[in-house]
């Protein structure tokens, strides 16, 4: 029988980064997600996946296997498994192990394994990176705080091509390629965002016309979002600097990452 003791040790090991065998398990982690990953990689190679068909299907559910033991043992040893189940961690963790059993339903669906890579992002626990995360949770806050305008301003992109492709094919028609409205807003996309497949193209005078317009759009609105997330993100970093305030002066608005007040030049407190 497992007693508790062995499983606090066993939460120490998964869960933890404080210890040596903590570390050197994400580590060990960490490689056989990158291993996997070069397996499916190589398993799309034509050449590749024909020569060395079982090999490649051996290491596949081989390590499956090895992250579904994983994920039970987490399950298992965490104080709290179902909100460990619900954490973003968690269900990545269950994410990166579905797809092989889904395939025996769905073939091809084991190229979904490609998840696995972001249980690669443990490797900021394990190297204690916390500035790192700090400022990725900047740019977080700061989409979120976007998400209304870049909303509305994606509102505005979908009118304006479906309104513009409803137009090139009143003027073009299926003579000229444009078979239909969602093949004209096909077409609009791909010319507003400066992509430019170029698999269709109006040929009257005033369809040129429209396309030139669409271009010249297409530049002038690309800005937009760039700048509104910008602006929040240049907020949410004065925020940040705002917080960090000298105890011997009073003055805010030093940098992460400053040890001492750019004013007095006394210690700053610490922030983790």
């Amino acid at each position: 029988m497992v007693t508790l003791n062995t499983r606090q040790k066993f939460y120490q090991v998964i869960f933890g980064t404080q210890t040596k065998a903590g570390q050197y398990f994400d580590i060990v982690l960490i490689l056989a997600i990158l291993c996997s990953e070069l397996v499916l990689i190589l398993s799309s190679l034509e050449g590749v996946a024909t020569e060395f068909s079982s090999l490649l299907f051996v290491m596949e559910w081989v390590f499956t296997l090895l992250f579904t033991v994983e994920y039970i043992a987490r399950l298992y040893c965490s104080p709290r498994p179902w909100a460990y189940a619900k954490s973003f961690y968690g269900v990545i963790d269950l994410i990166a192990i579905l797809p092989s059993y889904i395939a025996f339903l769905f073939p091809g669906s084991n190229y979904l394994l490609i998840v696995r890579l972001i249980r690669v992002m443990r490797i900021f626990r394990i190297l204690k990176l916390a500035r790192f995360l700090k400022d990725s949770n900047i740019l977080l806050r700061s989409l979120l705080m976007a998400q209304r305008k870049i909303l509305v301003f994606f509102s505005t992109v979908a009118i304006l091509v479906t309104v513009l492709g409803a137009l090139l094919y009143a003027i073009e028609g299926p003579e000229n390629g444009f078979t239909s409205i969602p093949t004209s807003i096909y077409w609009a996309i791909v010319t507003i965002t400066t992509v430019g497949y170029g698999d269709i193209v109006p040929q009257t005078d005033l369809g040129k016309t429209l396309a030139a317009f669409t271009m010249l759009l297409g530049y002038s609105i690309l800005a937009v979002p760039t700048g509104i997330i910008t602006a929040e993100l240049s907020q949410e970093m004065k925020t940040q600097r705002d917080l960090i305030r000298c105890l011997n002066c009073a003055t805010s608005g030093h940098e992460a990452d400053a040890n001492y007040c750019r004013k007095c030049g006394a210690e700053l407190p610490q922030h983790p």
